[in-house]
């Protein structure tokens, strides 16, 4: 298969292309730079690296680069900085997810592209009634205001759940929503729900970047998977986290 991975060099991206390649398949990335990439990945003939910022491709590159992909993986996100939480591009994943699904759809591709989107288990699924408490509900009008990147997720999960809807003849997707990102070197048990089984802002619990890629990466993978989480929004926990 041929995949596209933006926000490749963020810390759960590079372990979504890491076993991508692992798994013999053919990945695409774009990044802004070089400079945080493994050297292996430099010389890796199943990997194609694109130099750029993904808003400022054109059209036609992006129509380009997704063209025979079999699925695309966002795991963009905003830098922990000033700059990166309250500077420019204030809806970069979600202009990111917009433009790549425009491009898809333009391609009109002979079987529907898998999309998957990381997003965060403090946005709610919209299609379910996902039980929140009062207090959480506030607190999420409160970063709502304050953080940029909290609207943004939400906005990019919405695309593809209002937008692209369930039934797009080009577009599959699934939003991976993870509980507290932690650091793990290796791929550990973990357990996936359709809605959070506890609150994302009072009672987090936590899922290792490792295993998030897995979980994406079993998407691409495996088909059965892909259609029992397809068109949802799934939380992942680490076992027993």
């Amino acid at each position: 298969m041929e995949i596209l991975v933006v926000g490749a060099s963020g810390a759960t991206g590079k372990h979504v292309v890491e076993q991508l390649l692992e798994k013999g398949h053919k990945v695409k990335i774009i990044v802004r730079s070089l400079n945080n990439l493994p050297e292996n990945w430099i010389y890796n003939c199943y990997l194609r690296i694109t130099i750029a910022s993904i808003l400022e491709l054109s059209r036609e590159e992006i129509n380009m680069l997704v063209k025979d992909c079999d699925a695309v993986v966002s795991c963009l996100g905003h830098n922990l900085s000033f700059k990166g939480i309250y500077g420019q591009p204030r809806m970069l994943v979600k202009d990111a997810v917009t433009k790549i699904c425009n491009a898809i759809i333009e391609n009109e591709p002979f079987k529907p592209v898998k999309f998957l989107l990381m997003n965060t288990s403090g946005n709610s699924n919209r299609d379910l009634n996902e039980p929140i408490s009062f207090a959480q509900k506030c607190v999420i009008s409160i970063l709502r205001l304050l953080l940029p990147p909290h609207v943004d997720n939400e906005k990019a999960a919405d695309y593809l759940r209002v937008k692209i809807g369930k039934n797009n003849k080009f577009i599959n997707w699934v939003a991976v929503r993870p509980d507290g990102l932690i650091n793990q070197d290796v791929v550990t048990k973990y357990e996936v729900f359709p809605s959070p089984t506890r609150s994302a802002i009072f009672n987090a619990g936590k899922i290792s970047r490792i295993n998030v890629a897995n979980f994406m990466v079993n998407l691409i993978h495996n088909d059965f998977l892909w259609c029992k989480w397809k068109g949802q929004m799934p939380v992942i926990y680490n076992k027993d986290s």
